[in-house]
């Protein structure tokens, strides 16, 4: 084994320091604490970057998905619609709102939330309070039918965009589509602040609200004084000036995940049973990961271990909340597509600090499973 290790996706701190700038700030004006300028710079510039009026700079993507979920109206008893292929940190929140979550299958198409399982799912739930839709993996969900659907309805549509930052759908930020967008900015997200989210909205009075409920409702008075539950949910002063710095070089980092993704379509597509991640014409994808389906004989455990044997990061595709144990008792409205995708999927390392050496040496080993 080789002690080179190449990881699925870790933090790419900027060549320029941009960060440490942003940061050093808050520690030469001791703005340490929660909030202060990064943080306040840190959501204008985001929604700038994706083009919405509003934005609140979170602990968490899964708090930006709960205080959008009570930004909805969605309380107890309550209805969500969400997609089934997704990390459980999509679902979750749905949960912390006493409500009752309806998985929705993908489609081939986009691997993401299929617009005929969400229709079948309002016929059969016609109350049902929200939408929660993922885009996965960076690939944008067909939203012109999905927000369509929603506005014949009249329900809020909520957008998962954790992993697609940077991706757009018809020329427009994914995110930016429905009535709230979340993002993440985990450590192994396109860029990082090592943790944090943010919600964005056009509706800067709801925005206004969830920064509210997000500093444990604390009311305008002199003393001590909460009307409403709250949440120690805000982003850092020191955590947002790693995201500003992040932020100037996110193009850069779409487009090496880009380069990563057409490298292994080109050396690894031709083989036997290989498929990668759908591509549509109104889709410009920032590959978060770069992930493919095994229909053939070798199977994804065999590309996983193989990649494991020299220390080399890999992971399944998401394993359907309808699946999971703790929310298999909920229903689930499609025909299986993703069901199929987790049981054929691998995503492989697309490490933005990969070298080409690193790339051969990864497309070396899964094309020696193929001629052995």
């Amino acid at each position: 084994m080789t002690d080179n290790k190449i990881y699925l996706s870790s933090p790419h701190m900027s060549d320029e320091g941009y960060e440490m700038q942003y940061v050093q700030e808050a520690f030469d004006t001791n703005w340490i604490a929660p909030l202060g300028k990064n943080v306040n710079e840190f959501e204008k510039e985001l929604a700038a970057k994706v083009g919405s009026k509003a934005a609140a700079a979170l602990s968490s993507g899964t708090a930006a998905i709960h205080l959008a979920l009570k930004a909805a109206g969605v309380g107890e008893g309550d209805i969500v619609f969400c997609s089934t292929l997704t990390f459980s940190a999509t679902a979750n929140p749905i949960i912390y709102q006493n409500a009752i979550p309806v998985f929705i299958d993908s489609d081939d198409e986009t691997w993401n939330m299929s617009p005929k399982a969400l229709e079948e799912a309002f016929e059969k739930y016609p109350n049902v309070k929200a939408v929660l839709m993922v885009h996965l993996y960076g690939l944008s969900a067909d939203m012109d039918p999905i927000v369509q659907l929603c506005k014949k309805h009249n329900v809020p549509l909520i957008e998962d965009a954790a992993e697609s930052l940077g991706t757009y759908y018809k020329g427009k930020h994914t995110g930016t589509f429905g009535d709230y967008g979340i993002f993440s900015f985990n450590g192994n997200k396109i860029i990082t602040t090592s943790g944090g989210g943010m919600l964005v909205s056009n509706n800067e009075e709801r925005i206004a609200k969830a920064r509210f409920w997000a500093t444990q409702s604390r009311d305008q008075a002199r003393h001590y004084q909460h009307s409403e539950l709250g949440f120690n949910y805000r982003m850092s002063n020191v955590v947002a000036g790693i995201g500003r710095g992040q932020l100037k070089v996110l193009d850069q980092r779409v487009e090496k995940k880009n380069y990563i993704f057409n490298f292994y379509r080109r050396e690894l597509g031709g083989l036997e049973g290989v498929q990668f991640m759908p591509s549509n014409e109104w889709n410009e994808p920032n590959y978060w990961l770069s992930s493919m389906t095994l229909t053939g004989k070798v199977r994804p455990l065999d590309v996983m271990a193989a990649l494991e044997k020299e220390n080399i990061e890999s992971r399944p595709i998401w394993k359907p909340m309808h699946m999971q144990p703790f929310f298999e008792k909920y229903d689930f409205v499609g025909e299986g597509v993703s069901e199929r995708l987790f049981g054929n999927g691998v995503c492989l390392p697309s490490d933005t600090k990969m070298t080409d050496g690193d790339l051969e040496r990864v497309v070396g080993i899964i094309k020696k499973i193929w001629s052995e």
